[in-house]
């Protein structure tokens, strides 16, 4: 059996969606930078048309395991640079096939690196239900998930300089890391489907990104950066 089979379809927020459901009522309006976040799953996109739509910021798809490429990663992360945005990378995480700091290196090899070029978000880990089975955790303990992402966050930063951004639900996280406050130094990327963004979870004081919607005018999923496009230019130069 494929370990990775139809992996293009794992999305950021694609498990979060199917456990959590999608948005109900109208999509909140902020005045805050505007953002979507793409995957193989979406192809090749026209980003000047993104761009024209709004939006300020992305993130792609990098890897997921250590055994899967987007396809499409090229022509998504570097057009969104030539198209003004300022972009990150992003990894589905598969602590079910191999260790976090092994992932870690995979990722930086293959798109995962960040540049001090005012352009370019940390690397985000992408911590959601099980999309290969029915245990949402991978099968691992609370204590066997929350060594998993330190083992992560410990070689990505070694790796480049910078703490990964992790993005997970509020549920998923209480579930299946019993809602552990170990790791709030990074900044988070929540997502929840709903006109408001509720509680988060433990030891974050608030979020950095906001995942609102699986739909929108922008392809892929709806994004809202926390504050400014100062400081979102300050955390793609390392604030």
């Amino acid at each position: 059996m494929d370990p990775y089979a139809n992996a293009d379809e794992h999305y950021a927020g694609s498990q979060i969606a199917k456990y959590e459901g999608g948005l109900h009522g109208k999509p909140p309006k902020l005045h805050r930078p505007l953002g979507n976040d793409v995957s193989g799953w979406q192809g090749e996109v026209n980003w000047y048309l993104v761009s024209e739509k709004g939006a300020r910021f992305s993130y792609v798809k990098a890897t997921e395991g250590t055994g899967y490429r987007n396809p499409h990663f090229s022509q998504q992360y570097d057009g969104a640079a030539r198209a003004g945005l300022i972009r990150g990378a992003y990894h589905f995480a598969r602590p079910d096939l191999s260790g976090g700091g092994t992932q870690a290196k995979f990722f930086v090899r293959h798109g995962g690196q960040w540049r001090n070029d005012g352009r370019t978000l940390p690397g985000a880990l992408d911590m959601e239900y099980n999309p290969y089975g029915t245990d949402k955790c991978y099968g691992l303990t609370q204590r066997q998930m929350r060594s998993w992402i330190r083992a992560f966050v410990r070689v990505y930063a070694d790796r480049t300089g910078r703490l990964p951004v992790i993005y997970t639900s509020t549920s998923w996280w209480k579930l299946c890391t019993g809602n552990s406050g170990a790791f709030a130094h990074s900044p988070l990327w929540v997502a929840r489907y709903n006109t408001y963004i509720g509680a988060l979870p433990k030891g974050w004081e608030r979020h950095t990104f906001w995942q609102f919607s699986d739909s929108g005018s922008l392809p892929g999923d709806q994004n809202y950066f926390h504050s400014s496009m100062r400081t979102l230019r300050r955390l793609a130069t390392g604030w």
